[in-house]
């Protein structure tokens, strides 16, 4: 039976923990695989960055001010182990974003996309954590955590409940998609694959575009990837 729970899922995805789950390709060029295991210690770091800085929790709404990204799949995983609520707008207790400067006053993550960055390029609002430098510190197996309450919100209209029923999902194979400019279609699509004992290559608009323009460039990424179109 597929996981219907955040942390089923993780497990799922460690039993075969050298397996790619998630593999990017950046419209710099970048590519990005994260193996069941290394996603999963992404998650727990960042799960434990949220419960000790910011006491997240159910009823805790998180902002996800970020675009499409294995980054921002790593956030809303982590936001869902702790039974926060994840918003893409409106007010929110914690603000996870790629524009601190634009949440002045806000308790605010700082978040640096590019895989190799050690810290955030650009001024900080006074108090902000900067995710490139503080992620790395926190443990890789998760401290306590509050239970999740299954009638809250994990999305603003899903409850915890219904959580599995949003993302459904999808078979085992290795998808590609287009990461495209909706964060909420992206995660659920990504999160339905993972669940469905699958792998995603998920590749930025812009590079899609490049892809699409040279000839034979996209079929060829798939082939190698061993990817087949989502």
């Amino acid at each position: 039976m597929p996981p219907t729970t955040v942390s089923a899922l993780l497990s799922q995805l460690t039993r075969d923990p050298g397996r790619p789950r998630i593999t990017w390709y950046g419209a710099d060029h970048e590519r990005v695989e994260l193996s069941g295991a290394v996603l999963d210690n992404w998650v727990s770091k960042t799960t434990n960055l949220l419960v000790e800085e910011f006491d997240a929790a159910p009823g805790v709404r998180i902002l996800l001010d970020l675009p499409p990204h294995w980054r921002t799949l790593v956030w809303a995983l982590a936001a869902w182990r702790t039974g926060a609520t994840v918003v893409l707008s409106g007010p929110a207790a914690v603000v996870v974003t790629t524009q601190p400067a634009s949440h002045a006053g806000d308790a605010v993550v700082a978040v640096s996309l590019p895989a190799l960055a050690r810290r955030f390029d650009g001024a900080l609002p006074r108090g902000a954590v900067d995710a490139a430098a503080a992620v790395m510190t926190y443990g890789d197996v998760i401290g306590w955590l509050p239970p999740t309450d299954a009638a809250s919100a994990a999305l603003d209209g899903v409850p915890y409940a219904a959580l599995a029923g949003w993302w459904a999902a999808a078979d085992d194979a290795r998808v590609a998609l287009d990461a495209g400019d909706d964060t909420e279609a992206f995660l659920r699509r990504v999160v339905g694959s993972l669940a469905g004992d699958g792998s995603v290559v998920a590749i930025a608009s812009a590079r899609a575009a490049e892809l699409d323009a040279n000839d034979g460039a996209r079929g060829r990424l798939l082939e190698t990837e061993r990817a087949v179109e989502a």
